[in-house]
């Protein structure tokens, strides 16, 4: 389509960054007020089952079903100013330098960047903003009297990935042909064939299987960098301290049962 507009669609997640944005705010939440100390030993093994198995749709179902439980009755106005005043110390840790080079070859070379993600607005709009993106895809949390039901509203996963950058491209006038999408992970595979050049990010066996099939460029994300310079007592990511707890307690249960104890 000669004169049309391109954009390139990143998966969040395990794509920009190494780890689920969502519970990468579990210890700001925690000392808001918003998260007791069991909650975020259950968010810690959300986020263990997260970042160390594959991002399938079962471990992902669990994550969602998790944070879903965990947000309950909270305020959206508190969500949404301790998001906006920890989003550096609790994301920039964890984003790839590869998918900053990647983000600003696309805007270089006259492109918009639209996160899409199945993480809430709440979240991934100020993480989005942090990374320069133009656009945001995210699911929507059901609100009733400024309170958070548990619900969705629009869940941003699977198929319906594809179905709104199908929408925000017909309102922005993208030429899905030309354009680009990154993800990790196998469910996300209807956002990958929505697009004319598609790329897998540090994929499991089935999908890089899969790409290699369909002719989908593979790409390695492993340098996760600051956007600036942290003071020297933020340089433990709030993310790897999580899945260490979580780790350390999983193998204390195995040990456990193992020995019958």
């Amino acid at each position: 389509m000669a004169g049309s507009r391109s954009a390139a669609f990143f998966d969040l997640d395990k794509t920009i960054i190494a780890t689920s944005s969502s519970v990468a705010f579990a210890r700001p939440f925690h000392t808001g007020g918003l998260l007791s100390r069991r909650a975020a030993l259950r968010a810690a093994f959300a986020h263990a089952a997260f970042h160390l198995g594959p991002a399938d749709e079962v471990t992902t179902e669990r994550l969602r079903r998790s944070l879903s439980t965990m947000v309950t009755g909270w305020d959206v106005a508190t969500v949404s100013a301790i998001v906006a005043e920890t989003v550096r110390e609790s994301i920039e840790p964890m984003v790839y330098a590869e998918a900053l080079e990647l983000i600003a070859r696309h805007h270089a070379e006259g492109r918009d960047v639209v996160v899409v993600s199945a993480s809430s607005t709440e979240i991934v709009e100020p993480v989005a903003a942090m990374l320069g993106a133009d656009h945001v895809i995210a699911s929507r949390l059901e609100v009733e009297g400024g309170r958070y039901t548990g619900g969705f509203t629009s869940y941003a996963y699977g198929a319906a990935k594809a179905e709104g950058v199908r929408e925000l491209a017909d309102h922005e006038g993208y030429d899905l042909a030309e354009s680009f999408a990154y993800s990790d992970s196998v469910t996300d595979v209807p956002l990958l064939e929505a697009v004319g050049h598609a790329a897998v990010v540090n994929p499991d066996r089935a999908l890089r299987r899969l790409a290699a099939e369909r002719g989908w460029a593979s790409l390695t994300f492993a340098r996760p960098v600051a956007l600036r310079r942290l003071r020297p007592r933020r340089t433990v990511p709030v993310g790897a301290v999580l899945v260490l707890a979580a780790a350390v307690l999983l193998v204390l249960r195995r040990r456990r049962a193992g020995t019958g104890a």
